[in-house]
């Protein structure tokens, strides 16, 4: 049986939390890459989309590149 969250160490509960959104924000920023190739194959209708898209596919990549980007840092 798996142990509790509760009962896990405060550092391995910390690794897993960081672990999960970088997985989070790496299917969030592939997500929107897809959806980007979709208006560019001409699936979806472009309305400027597909550059939008990709700049929140960057901005998500690079919020969670080295953790958590502070505050201001765009």
């Amino acid at each position: 049986m798996s142990p509790d969250w509760d009962s896990l160490p405060d550092l391995l509960q910390l690794v897993l939390a960081q672990e999960a959104m970088r997985r989070a924000a790496e299917s969030i920023a592939g997500q929107a890459e897809a959806l980007a190739g979709e208006i560019d194959a001409g699936a979806l209708s472009d309305r400027g989309g597909a550059e939008a898209l990709r700049l929140l596919a960057a901005i998500v990549r690079l919020a969670t590149r080295d953790g958590l980007a502070p505050h201001g840092a765009a």
